[in-house]
């Protein structure tokens, strides 16, 4: 008997990962392609097609593929299509869902990447019974998906909840969609590595950070610098947290969550990113939101969240 399953994808600048998916949220099959060396989109749905079925072999006949759900950056719900992505080779207004449907010749379904690991949370993680929570993403940038009465909020264009691009520092770091002082600057894997040499250039004290270069920098070595006691990494964390809480704190006003969930490289760090990132987001609270709202690292930290969302995605659309 063949096994109901969708193809879950999470669409990056370097590569796209992809797996076969159940209702539950067990993943039979993983693996990933490049997406930076396909010059067109066509290209590039031709190329998974092939990659899926050779990856699936002989088990393809045990499956039965009942439609595609995607992650990406800046990827619109409403259109199903992906809008001046800065990350991707393909520039412009990209018609991504169209291409893939026509390939796969089954129904496909487009959010952004944050957007899709809030439903992965909500589907398959700790946020089963909860109508009411924020996720945040830290990986090379913040992302974040607001889920509001059980749905995602996706704004009238569908482009709602980026609060990684709302101001964290007046006149601050110079952002890649070109603003300053944007939280993501602050608050991910890329915002803590100029923070740690931020630290260095302004603290006289000894570190570990002083001999690693920008680029072998990696947000688990901070964390494990924090844990043998290294005072630029827990000072970074400090003010990394601090950022992020008292952004939460201004998001919370806006639409009262449960909770928040965090989930990406920066998250795995534990204690170090949720300690004072709670602290700074009571502080800042109005009081009637105070003590009420859990920060949480995303139940499923050890998983693919991105591919699981976005086959979430996918079965939500089916309805079934």
């Amino acid at each position: 008997m063949q096994k109901d399953v969708v193809l879950g994808m999470d669409i990056g600048g370097t590569f796209t990962k992809f797996g076969i998916i159940d209702k539950k949220g067990k993943i039979y099959v993983e693996n990933t392609i490049s997406t930076h060396e396909y010059e067109t989109v066509n290209d590039f749905a031709l190329a998974l097609r092939k990659h899926l079925y050779n990856t699936l072999g002989s088990d393809k006949s045990g499956f039965n593929l009942r439609g595609i759900g995607i992650g990406a950056p800046n990827g619109n719900y409403y259109t199903g299509k992906i809008e001046f992505a800065p990350n991707l080779k393909w520039k412009g207004v990209v018609d991504l869902t169209r291409v893939i449907e026509e390939e796969f010749d089954l129904p496909a379904v487009l959010t952004n990447d944050a957007n899709a690991a809030a439903l992965g949370e909500m589907l398959f993680g700790n946020a089963k019974n909860m109508k009411d929570f924020i996720m945040i993403t830290l990986g090379t940038g913040l992302g974040s998906g607001l889920v509001v009465n059980g749905q995602l909020v996706y704004g009238h264009d569908g482009f709602a909840g980026e609060l990684g691009h709302t101001r964290a520092v007046d006149n601050g770091r110079q952002c890649g969609c070109g603003k300053r002082g944007c939280l993501e600057t602050y608050v991910s894997a890329t915002g803590i590595k100029r923070t740690i040499f931020e630290l260095l250039a302004d603290e006289n004290v000894d570190s570990v950070f002083r001999k690693i270069s920008f680029d072998k920098l990696k947000p688990s070595l901070i964390t494990a610098m924090a844990e043998k006691g290294d005072p630029i990494a827990i000072k970074a964390f400090e003010k990394t947290g601090f950022l992020l809480g008292r952004s939460l704190a201004d998001t919370v006003a806006h639409v009262s969550p449960q909770a928040i969930f965090l989930f990406g490289g920066l998250a795995k760090s534990g204690k170090w990113i949720l300690d004072p990132t709670k602290k700074a987001m009571e502080e800042h609270l109005l009081p009637i939101y105070r003590n009420k709202i859990d920060i949480l690292p995303s139940a499923l930290l050890k998983k693919n969240i991105a591919v699981l969302g976005a086959a979430a995605l996918m079965w939500k659309e089916l309805g079934d």
